[in-house]
């Protein structure tokens, strides 16, 4: 194995341990709000509103510190980021009400928000063409691995013993390690022109692709998808259907364990196929999730119910596409990160910040089960974009093969035709 083989192993390993670090501390609040919920005697638009108030700061952070990194370099911003969104994670054990909470969240989203698209754009410069899909959807699905799939039963077994305070610092002390690995074994990536930095008019000139306005829309179906799934379902489950904490969990990691083959698999199958159609299975199967807890019938039947939703849970890969291969294929090299960033932006704002207090208004005035509809909405959203997107490389050829008049150039050259 030659040496940039096996660095490509080496970074793909560390990104995916770093990034199912950061969604495990991000996803933690919502699998314990059963245990801290009675504590602060919050209803859920409050549980809502902790998510959102991560998903705004995380939404702004994650737009200007990618640019930024397109600019500076990608360790200069990412290593600070995942130390902050670390000792954050650890200091919501000592909130000792809700607003503590909201301050000590938004705090983390402000920390964590770079590391989504300095991370993926880290990977997008340094795997070759017909193994970018591949690695992608590998790091993308640690969120899926580690965050939604070890995090439920994770966070709910250390909070039936020791109590949600202590689930939070489990959660965050890891990625102290994560930092070190960073620091230690990630290389700067090269530029072939390290000292052209783009102008200020050229990043507002993302907006002329027509591909970036469409991906906009689909993060936010895709966001809304994510967080009235996995804000809500804990509580739909466990105050609607009645169910012990520790079932909601076992069924919320079953699901995100099949997001993470899935998540892996899909870009993967994606490198060969193109990444419309993908997009296009994704999307349509990932409302069956939401649905299948539609139907209490099921849950006389756990081991069934998580089977389906093992099999069903394409989340991870859909955010692959939408928001991270499509996007960076849409434009030029050199606004990877930044255009990762937009994307992100637009779904974190409007899907990850409104959807958790909409739906928790909703719930509140007409039952949790609303929620639950709102996510397959969410979901047939991305199906309707992923139908008008234009072809990039990626989508029209089997491998994303790079168009070579994209490699550096001005925006203006390179619209889509």
């Amino acid at each position: 194995m030659d040496d940039s083989r096996r660095y490509e192993n080496t970074l793909i390993s560390i990104l995916f341990f770093t990034w199912g670090l950061v969604f495990l501390g991000r996803m933690s609040q919502m699998y314990l709000a059963p245990y801290f919920a009675p504590e602060f005697h919050l209803r859920h638009g409050q549980i809502g509103t902790l998510a959102s108030a991560m998903a705004i700061t995380w939404a702004a952070s994650t737009f200007l510190f990618g640019a930024l990194s397109d600019r500076f370099g990608r360790k200069t911003v990412l290593i600070p980021a995942v130390f902050a969104f670390s000792i954050l994670s650890c200091l919501t054990a000592f909130a000792n009400s809700f607003y503590q909470l909201l301050f000590v969240r938004a705090l983390m989203g402000l920390a964590g928000g770079p590391t989504w698209s300095i991370m993926t754009a880290l990977i997008e410069e340094s795997s070759p063409a017909n193994r970018r899909g591949r690695n992608i959807g590998l790091v993308v699905s640690a969120a899926a691995l580690v965050g939604l799939a070890a995090a439920p039963v994770l966070t709910t077994q250390v909070a039936a013993h020791w109590g949600w305070r202590a689930a939070f610092v489990v959660a965050g002390i890891p990625g102290l390690l994560a930092v070190l690995l960073i620091w230690k074994l990630v290389r700067e990536p090269e530029h072939d022109h390290p000292h052209e930095q783009p102008s200020w008019v050229e990043y507002v000139s993302l907006l002329r692709h027509r591909n970036i306005w469409l991906c906009c829309i689909g993060a936010i179906g895709f966001m809304s998808w994510l967080f009235a799934l996995n804000v809500f379902a804990p509580l739909y489950i466990t105050e609607v259907l009645h169910q012990p904490a520790t079932l909601a969990g076992f069924l919320l990691g079953a699901s995100g364990f099949g997001s993470f083959f899935l998540g892996f698999l899909l870009p993967a199958f994606s490198d060969r196929v193109g990444r419309k159609p993908v997009l296009l299975f994704a999307a349509a199967m990932s409302a069956v999730v939401p649905l299948a807890f539609l139907l209490p019938g099921l849950f006389l039947y756990p081991l069934l119910l998580a089977v389906i939703v093992f099999a069903a849970n394409t989340g991870q890969g859909m955010a692959s596409l939408i928001m991270v291969l499509v996007p960076t294929e849409s434009v030029p090299a050199q606004f990877r990160a930044t255009s990762i960033g937009l994307v992100t932006l637009v779904g974190e704002a409007v899907g990850g910040t409104c959807t958790p207090p909409l739906a928790g208004a909703l719930a509140e005035k007409y039952g949790l089960s609303l929620t639950m509809w709102l996510a397959a909405a969410g979901s047939a959203v991305v199906f309707l974009v992923a139908l008008s997107l234009r072809k990039t490389a990626g989508m029209e050829h089997g491998f994303a093969m790079e168009n070579p008049r994209m490699k550096h150039v001005p925006l203006e050259t390179a619209s889509e035709e």
